[in-house]
Order: C-alpha cells, then structure tokens, then sequence
C-alpha cells in the first residue's frame, strides 16, 4: 500500500528528531571525559581520556553486536528477560525488562506487573543505577587510592586537578540531558486523540521542563548545603549535585509535574550529600562518586516516580492519550501501591542482578591483578608509568619524570 505524503512527512520529522536526540546523548560522551579528567589528578588525565575514548568505541562495537538485541530483541520464542533477536541489528525493524514491550516490568507489556509495570522512562535505573552499583563493587573491591586515608583512618582530600573541566563537562552533560530524557520520547509528532491541541510535542516540552527544575534545585541545595557543613562554597559539589538532580528526574520526567521535580531535586541534592558523608566514615574511595551519585540518586529516582507519577501524564506517554484507561499512578497522588511496588521491585533486582554479575568479575580481575597498578606506579601516576608521558607539560615541576624512559630509570 502507498505511503501518503503526509505520513511520510510525519515519519521523517520523527526520524529527525530521534536522531537530533541522538545527538545530544552523544555529546554527554564528551561531558564525562571533561568531567572525569577535570575530577582525578593531573598525572592520571591522560589514562581517564584514554579511558573515555575506549568507551566510546568498544561500546559501539559492543551495543551493535549484541546490547541492542539485550534490551529489544523481540520475536518468536522471546522471553521477559533477556532479548535473543536482532544480534549485529540483523532483521531489526524500523533494556529487556523495562523498555522492551515483552519485558516482566515493561509498563507496555501485555501482562502489567502489579498491574502497573515499572515507569523508568530515561534510565534512573537501566542507566544510571546499573553504573552505580557496578561501581561499588569496583570501589569495594579495589580498596581506596593511595594517601586517601591516613594511618588513624581519617579522610584526606585528593582534589581534581582541574575545576574547569569539571565545570565544563557539566554544562555539556547539561545539555546532552535534553537529548536523553526528551528525546527518549522517540517520536514527536504524536497527537492525543482526546484534546485538540496536545500530543508528544507538549509532554516533551514538559520533560525539558522537569529536567531543568530538579538539576537546578539539587544544585542550589548542594551549595548551601555543603557551604554549611564545610564552611566555604565549593563549584565541584555544586556539579555533583546538579548531576545528582538530573540522574533522579531521569526516571519520571515524562510524568510528574514541574513542582514534583522541584521536590525531587531537593532530596537528591541530600541522598548526594548523606552518601558522601557516610562514605568517609566507611573509608570508601570514588573519585567520581559513581556510586552515590548514580547509584544513590537513581534510587531515589525510581522512589519519587512510585510517589509523584501523574496518572494523565502515563496515560500520554504510555498509551499515546487514548481516552477511557485508567493506570496505577504515584502513590502521594492517590494510585494506590502498585506503581511504588513496581518501582521498589526494579531497584531490588537491579541491585542483586548487577551485584551477582558485577561482583563476582571484579574480584575476579582483582585475584588476577588486571585492575590495580603497583604502589610505585600509582605515585607516579598511570600517565608516566602506563602512557609514555604527562597529558600536560608543567613548566614549574621540571624534576618530574617526563617521559616513560625517565620513569623507569627514576625506579631504577
């Protein structure tokens, strides 16, 4: 059958601004390697640049061949865990659980688990708890760098080298999030077929909206916050924290009201800063605060989406509008236990799938020695002793090994 013209427009407009979105998802791949480089030691920026560029790549590679058909391969004989179709994209049309339609905790199955699903519209949990909880074991296991505790177990700051790329990598994280949580939306010329002027084009407005609101707020409560635990304002913690408000928003910024994300800002901004405290007092070292940050915040994440989801709002996004359904909605809001149940179901699961797979490799590679450097090497930092030389040439520390030859005739 012909495709009409105006269907055509249609789909090519959707397929511009997936792709748009795309975009910007990509351009936070930059953010992170501002951010990390700007987070560790000047002798290690060049291993974390190396680090992000590798990423990027393996990832690519990694995502063709077999993490798309993970998360989507549906098809005969699928199953609600894990996908088994399209490998290398083969026979692919135009994360398994939750965002594939056959998923056990997908909010579009045809079997709602606790009649509701689990609402994780951008990756609070597929995303950012996954990393996060991956990194606590890496963290654990691992043990703290070197000189950040003393020998009474007391906490010594090692500052990032470079605040403006932190700061940078921010802003550029900042605005790869419009790419991934509106553009996680897919299509934007979807009309709701019980009003005369809304459709996606207006809940993706929204979705900017949330975004920005609890960024901001979790970022202005960090930097009183902090000033008032430490006494002075610090431009680092205030990144964390504005991180930390998008990382928690994530899940339901297709589906909460703008206060509602104002609420929860403010509580990642806390979640952030608790954990950081309790981490201290526990000796556990991450000098990007993965665990707290993504893990930490992306678990608040999928609480606040259980308590605020409006139930117009998941009628829009999950079933394009259509009038006459009833969804179970936040809890606060009236819609009963099943999509809190649901949101506490996929953090229990996330938490023990990637504590069972994570933890097992990373003491594994630990026994093997494959992770940590020597003690000498790390002093003298990954760039001198793994990368021939330093990322930048310092002109005030001169006695400093300047090439790998120097290096190892400095251990010699």
């Amino acid at each position: 059958m012909a495709v009409s013209w105006e269907d055509s427009v249609t789909s090519s407009i959707n397929a511009i601004y997936l792709l748009f979105s795309a975009y910007l998802v990509f351009v936070m791949q930059l953010g992170f390697a501002m951010l990390c480089a700007g987070s560790v030691r000047a002798k290690n920026a060049m291993n974390i640049m190396l680090t992000n560029v590798v990423d990027a790549v393996v990832g690519s590679l990694s995502y063709y061949l077999f993490g798309f058909a993970f998360a989507f391969g549906t098809g005969p004989g699928s199953n609600p865990f894990i996908g088994t179709h399209f490998f290398a994209l083969e026979g692919v049309p135009d994360a398994h659980w939750v965002w594939s339609s056959s998923g056990w905790l997908s909010p579009s199955s045809a079997y709602l688990y606790l009649g509701s699903g689990a609402i994780d519209f951008a990756g609070s949990g597929v995303v950012h708890l996954v990393g996060g909880i991956a990194g606590l074991w890496g963290s654990i296991i691992e043990g703290p760098r070197v000189g950040r505790f003393d020998a009474f177990g007391k906490p010594v700051s090692i500052r990032g080298h470079n605040a403006t790329l932190v700061v940078l990598g921010t802003f550029l994280l900042w605005f790869g999030w419009f790419g991934f949580n509106p553009g996680s939306f897919g299509e934007i010329l979807v009309a709701y077929p019980t009003t005369t002027d809304q459709g996606n084009w207006t809940a993706i407005g929204r979705t900017a909206v949330t975004t920005t609101l609890a960024g901001s707020m979790s970022g202005i409560v960090t930097l009183f916050g902090r000033r008032l635990l430490i006494g002075h304002w610090d431009a680092l913690d205030v990144c964390n924290g504005v991180l930390g408000g998008f990382v928690a928003i994530t899940s339901g910024c297709s589906v909460v009201e703008p206060w509602a994300a104002v609420i929860c800002g403010f509580v990642a901004a806390w979640v952030l800063i608790g954990l950081n405290m309790l981490a201290l007092k526990l000796r556990f070292d991450d000098p990007l605060e993965a665990a707290q940050l993504h893990g930490g915040c992306g678990a608040w994440g999928l609480i606040f989406t259980g308590l605020f989801a409006k139930e117009e709002f998941l009628i829009q996004v999950y079933d394009s509008g259509v009038g006459g359904i009833s969804r179970s909605h936040g809890l606060l809001l009236g819609g009963g236990w099943g999509l809190f149940g649901a949101q506490v179901t996929e953090l229990i699961v996330i938490v023990g799938w990637v504590s069972v797979t994570m933890g097992p490799l990373f003491y594994i590679l630990h026994k093997l020695r494959l992770l940590r450097i020597s003690l000498h090497d790390e002093v003298a930092g990954l760039d001198i002793s793994s990368h021939g030389g330093y990322a930048y040439h310092n002109q005030d520390e001169d006695e400093r090994p300047q090439s790998y030859n120097d290096y190892i005739q400095m251990r010699s």
